[in-house]
């Protein structure tokens, strides 16, 4: 897709649309110069450069790409309105796009009446699932796992409510023996599970946590915040994503795999009702129609159209189905297959566990935890400051008995140790894999990389 046409397109639809309303009186006070703004475009270029290459496949570090061509351009488009999807009186035409979209992701995961929107972020979205939470079972508190995303616990202090964690398994899942052991206190109001863990991509298993849940008369929320669109790919073992329809409430991050911009996330209720928790009143807005506005569904009150028109634009061209944005998520879950295979059949590297989506964890083989801590981090800022075919990789770290469960051979001489960690989430990766392999091979190889 061509970004410049498409923006070209853009500015040329806006015009007409000016146009329309007249000619616009030029204020003084707002005038640059064209050698003003040209000297701040070159300086913010220059600045902007001291960023990592997030849209190469040899960045492979954190959750981080380019949104698609297409949300550029919706999202200016809209914001050269600058709607605000408060209200409809702030943005009528664009807090329509976000109702639509927010039904397709209700429909990707298998809800159907729902109450859902847009939020700024992952976070702000499970801060209001937690919120509904707290008011549907005042004086019970949350569960969730040691390796679910730490806005659990921070959101819980938020909201002035007791967070209990969770044990995991060897795969970096909810454990079920301690989960019902958390329940059976009867302390438990809800219980987060996670679709994709940011540090592994480990998938909670939710069809054998929600019956469990259920029994102990507890809610479950699903933080699919990184993993839900990989609800699309069809390789994946299907239970715990069928699953995710039955619960009452879910976490998804357009701005992850959704190919937008930040921030852009969005949480979804199975029971309308719950809109009752969000009950106020403005005496400035809502006044153009009688329909619910976003506003009345939402902790955020200034929200952005613009978002909501990128998400449209680019469901419009890549739709949230199997064969759209699916087949984007889906190349870069076999090129986290397929580099496992590669690692697993090199003598350099060891794979500290099997990726279940498109995050892959490794560590240049060594005997100990400390060796292989020293090793992660050299590898890591080598690859960086590589003046020749730099790779920008990540480390995740891991205390003593996760690793050993994983690993016992290896000795276990320190109380934690970084492995590698890498993140396939860009489709290029897969076209990129044997020479960021390579790369690595190299760079633990020599210490000079």
């Amino acid at each position: 897709m061509d970004l410049r046409r498409a923006l070209n397109h853009v500015l040329d639809n806006h015009r007409k649309w000016v146009e329309q309303f007249g000619d616009l009186p030029d204020h003084p006070s707002l005038h640059v110069s064209e050698a003003q703004l040209e000297a701040a475009l070159d300086t913010l270029s220059a600045r902007l450069t001291n960023n990592y290459p997030f849209f190469h496949p040899r960045y492979a570090g954190q959750m981080l790409k380019p949104p698609h061509p297409a949300a550029i351009a919706g999202y200016v488009a809209a914001m050269l309105i600058n709607p605000n999807n408060h209200a409809l009186d702030g943005g009528p035409a664009t807090a329509k796009m976000e109702r639509e979209v927010v039904k397709q992701l209700a429909t990707m995961f298998g809800y159907g009446e729902h109450l859902g929107h847009l939020t700024s972020s992952g976070t702000i979205a499970n801060l209001e699932a937690l919120y509904v939470a707290r008011e549907l079972h005042p004086g019970k508190g949350v569960a969730f796992s040691v390796d679910s995303h730490y806005t659990h616990g921070r959101m819980c202090g938020v909201l002035g409510i007791e967070g209990t964690k969770v044990k995991v398994d060897s795969a970096g899942r909810m454990d079920l023996d301690d989960l019902r052991k958390v329940l059976a206190t009867g302390k438990i109001g809800t219980v987060v599970v996670t679709a994709g863990t940011t540090g592994l991509g480990a998938i909670d298993p939710v069809h054998e946590i929600l019956p469990i849940a259920r029994e102990y008369g507890t809610r479950v929320h699903v933080d699919a915040a990184y993993g839900g669109f990989f609800i699309l790919v069809d390789d994946l073992d299907p239970r715990p994503w069928q699953a995710i329809k039955d619960c009452d409430s879910i976490v998804v991050d357009p701005h992850k795999h959704g190919l937008q911009p930040y921030g852009c996330g969005a949480v979804l209720f199975r029971d309308p009702g719950v809109g009752r928790f969000y009950a106020h009143d403005s005496p400035y807005t809502y006044f153009t129609s009688d329909d619910l506005h976003l506003g009345e569904i939402s902790l955020e009150c200034s929200r952005s159209g613009a978002s909501a028109a990128a998400l449209w634009l680019t469901f419009q061209l890549i739709p949230p189905t199997v064969d759209g944005l699916g087949a984007v998520l889906a190349a870069g879950r076999r090129a986290a297959v397929r580099w496992a295979d590669t690692i697993d059949a090199s003598a350099e590297l060891t794979l500290y566990q099997r990726p279940e989506l498109d995050i892959v964890s490794y560590f240049g083989t060594a005997g100990t935890m400390s060796e292989i801590d020293a090793t992660s981090q050299r590898v890591l800022h080598a690859g960086m400051s590589a003046e020749v075919e730099p790779v920008f990789l990540s480390v995740l770290s891991v205390g003593r008995e996760d690793f050993t469960r994983r690993h016992p051979a290896v000795g276990a001489d320190a109380d934690r140790a970084r492995v590698l960690r890498s993140v396939l989430m860009k489709p290029e990766s897969e076209l990129y894999l044997d020479t960021l392999h390579g790369r690595v091979i190299d760079l633990v190889a020599s210490p000079n990389g």
